[in-house]
C-alpha cells in the first residue's frame, strides 16, 4: 500500500488524437520518452492556447504550484526529445484523468482578459455542480 496523500484527479479537455511522435532522419530505433497526459494538457493550455498558469490550473482542477511543476516537467521531457532525437509517447501514466469533453478556445480568441477569466470561472462552476 502506498503512503502519502492521494493524487488529485487531473482534468483534460480531450484525450490526444495522436499518441506518438517520432523523429525522421535518425537511423535505427531512437530512444523513447514518455509524456503523461497531464503534462501534455498543461503544455497545451499554457503554450498552445495561451492561458496563464493560474487559469490552466483552474481548468485542470489543480493548484497553481502543481500546474507549474507539471508544466516544467513536460517542457523538460519535450526539450530532451527534440535535442536528442527521441520518440515521444503520450500515455496515461499512474494518475487519474478526468475527461471534460469540452473545448476551451485559444485565449487570444477571447476579446479581453476579463472575458477569459469569467469564461474559466463559468466552466469550473458548471463542472462542480
Amino acid at each position: 500500500m502506498k503512503k502519502g496523500r492521494r493524487k488529485k484527479v487531473r482534468y483534460v479537455q480531450h484525450m490526444p488524437k495522436v499518441d506518438q511522435f517520432s523523429p525522421r532522419g535518425r537511423p535505427g530505433r531512437p530512444d523513447e520518452v514518455e509524456l503523461r497526459v497531464d503534462r501534455y494538457e498543461a503544455i497545451k493550455l499554457a503554450d498552445f492556447q495561451g492561458y496563464s498558469q493560474s487559469e490552466g490550473a483552474t481548468l485542470m482542477g489543480l493548484s497553481r504550484p502543481t500546474f507549474g511543476r507539471i508544466l516544467r516537467e513536460g517542457r523538460k521531457i519535450l526539450a530532451d526529445a527534440l535535442v536528442n532525437g527521441k520518440t515521444i509517447y503520450i500515455r496515461n501514466g499512474s494518475i487519474q484523468i478526468g475527461v471534460l469533453k469540452k473545448t476551451f478556445p485559444h485565449k487570444k480568441d477571447l476579446v479581453n482578459a476579463q472575458r477569459a477569466e469569467s469564461f474559466v470561472r463559468r466552466k469550473i462552476i458548471a463542472n462542480q455542480v
